[in-house]
């Protein structure tokens, strides 16, 4: 699958969760940016994608209905289908195959490798398997033999054939606790999957954990993450087209042909980043970067598409911006840039319970607040941040618990949104 297609089937699978199917054709063709001609090409290849994962045939042609899955098999998260297809061209993944199934006997070289692929495979010449064993070895598939020229080349499967059925057992169990619960997550659930089919080829397997995923979008976000990673660790910058999360499209394709070229509704993009930062409570994840003219500048990486690495900077302009936006965001609740405003809340410890978990997670969660006074009934917290917005969701969920003091403004705010909620359940008769 080539990189822009990726994009597509990404912001494609995104709102198709997100809409539940409520759009017509023409509706999520004109949301996504594409034609109703590219909205069936995708729904065609989607549901390939998924029949060729799940090995089950569709009983029925509503996409909608491939995507539903069992809440006691939410261990799988959804979405992570489009990780385990082939991300590459579909000449790529078979050559891939081949390489590392010839692979597995025993070591060789890029000249011998060539004699195990079909003679009707295209591009299959010893430059392309000399760069194909190159990709692999970067991402540590495969090993360098020990010797000179010419390389030989071996799988490292080490990790699952070295280990007993007990260890194995106890590295699944490990792997599936970790993917599911540290960010990011896509590697471990893929290297639980490869974990699970060799642990199953030895003997039995169970279960053994139970988790609920909710959070579908950061699965599809972490197909970025990794690029931004390698562009940051080796100073570059990066172009994208990015779409905000109030832009009224949120894909658009990247035309070839002149004569079809038409303005995207996107925005190119051209940007050092300097950071990537997780949101826990919504499950987002944030590009935090330096652009020419705009000094700092904060993305949502949902939207971003048709992403490419530029030109490198110095190590010292790296260093430089880096430090501008670690002093910017040092007192920021999330990625917040706005001015220093000091929080004051007195929070009310539980009443007829062994264990004040009230207190628990404002020190668990309170970032770099304090807790100024106590007393047995409740406690001052205090906390300087960059603006109110991205705390006041935090404060909000301890309900009656928590009674903000200061700002007045953000006071007022929460006094409102609580008037709102209760207006809510006025027209409901109190002997109902």
């Amino acid at each position: 699958m080539a990189r822009e297609s990726f994009d597509k089937e990404i912001q494609f699978s995104r709102m198709l969760v997100l809409t539940s199917g409520a759009y017509s054709r023409q509706q999520f063709a004109d949301r996504l940016g594409i034609s109703v001609h590219t909205f069936d090409k995708t729904i065609k290849r989607l549901k390939n994608v998924i029949q060729t994962v799940q090995k089950e045939p569709a009983p029925r042609a509503d996409i909608t209905n491939l995507l539903t899955y069992n809440y006691f098999d939410s261990s799988d998260p959804l979405l992570l289908f489009l990780f385990r297809a082939k991300s590459v061209k579909e000449t790529e993944s078979y050559r891939l195959t081949a390489l590392l199934s010839a692979l597995q006997e025993r070591s060789l070289t890029a000249t011998e490798l060539l004699d195990y692929l079909p003679a009707e495979m295209p591009l299959s010449d010893e430059k392309t398997i000399r760069s194909d064993l190159k990709y692999l070895e970067e991402i540590g598939v495969i090993g360098r033999a020990a010797g000179g020229r010419p390389y030989r080349y071996h799988l490292r499967n080490e990790l699952l054939t070295a280990l007993t059925d007990d260890e194995l057992a106890d590295l699944y169990d490990f792997v599936d606790v970790m993917a599911n619960t540290q960010v990011p997550s896509v590697q471990g659930y893929l290297l639980r999957d490869h974990i699970k089919k060799a642990h199953i080829q030895r003997n039995s397997f169970t279960e053994r954990f139970l988790y609920k995923y909710h959070y579908h979008s950061r699965i599809l976000d972490e197909a970025h993450l990794y690029s931004l990673f390698h562009a940051i660790r080796h100073r570059k910058k990066i172009r994208f087209c990015y779409f905000s999360p109030k832009a009224r499209v949120s894909y658009a394709s990247k035309n070839t042909n002149p004569l079809f070229e038409r303005e995207t509704a996107g925005k190119e993009v051209l940007v050092l980043p300097l950071k990537v930062i997780y949101d826990h409570q919504y499950g987002r994840w944030y590009l935090l970067g330096n652009a020419p003219r705009l000094g700092i500048v904060k993305f949502r990486v949902e939207g971003l598409t048709q992403l490419e690495e530029a030109e490198s900077v110095s190590e010292r302009e790296f260093a430089s911006k880096l430090q501008q936006l670690e002093e910017k965001i040092r007192n920021s609740w999330l990625v917040d840039t706005g001015a220093p405003v000091t929080v004051k809340a007195r929070f009310y410890n539980p009443t007829d319970t062994r264990s004040n978990f009230i207190k628990e997670r404002v020190l668990l969660q309170g970032q770099w607040g304090s807790i100024t006074e106590e007393d047995a009934d409740s406690f001052l917290y205090e906390i300087t941040v960059n603006g109110t917005t991205e705390m006041k969701p935090w404060l909000r969920s301890f309900g009656s618990s928590c009674e903000v003091l200061s700002p007045a403004y953000l006071r007022r705010e929460l006094i409102a949104e609580w008037k709102e909620i209760r207006s809510y359940y006025e027209s409901f008769r109190e002997n109902l």
